[in-house]
């Protein structure tokens, strides 16, 4: 492959990178949840509320949100940083999720930490981690004195 093929092909593949993360937001907040499973490598691992790895695992944890008090969400993902090494990428992002949890209105914010590879002519996710740094209320509101570092240490899984 040439230079400019090289460069080409890298731009395709951050750019299939970015679509895989707008179609895992898009299919997440319409509760597509074979599809989002599909985004996924037949191994592929979430890390976060809870572990599942490999399809089934995958489309259980997904499809039972709902069970556990979440019922509507919105994903807003910002800030892709993607390191590109052949077939396989890492990404890192922000997430700001206003949800509902058990009927009350909540707001969430973190970073995703994955793992993307070509698998099957396409990417897909081998691990996708998510780590919440704040998850409160909505009626706690999100302005001065509410969002905060100690409010958000407090949500971190190492200071429960």
């Amino acid at each position: 492959m040439t230079t400019l093929e090289q460069r080409l092909q890298r731009l395709e593949d951050l750019e299939a990178i970015r679509a895989l993360d707008a179609e895992y937001c898009r299919v997440l907040d319409d509760g597509e949840w074979a599809a989002l499973v599909d985004l996924f490598t037949s191994d592929g691992e979430f890390i976060g509320l809870s572990r599942a790895r490999g399809h089934e695992e995958l489309l259980a944890f997904f499809s039972g949100l709902a069970e556990g008090g979440l019922t509507a969400f919105w994903h807003h993902v910002t800030n892709l940083e993607i390191d590109l090494d052949g077939d396989t990428a890492s990404v890192r992002s922000f997430l700001w999720q206003p949800c509902v949890l058990h009927g009350v209105p909540h707001v969430a914010a973190g970073r995703y930490r994955d793992t993307v590879t070509r698998a099957g002519g396409r990417w897909r996710y081998r691990t996708k981690q998510v780590l919440f740094h704040y998850f409160a209320p909505l009626s706690e509101g999100w302005g001065d004195g509410v969002f905060t570092l100690d409010a958000a240490r407090a949500t971190h899984p190492r200071h429960q």
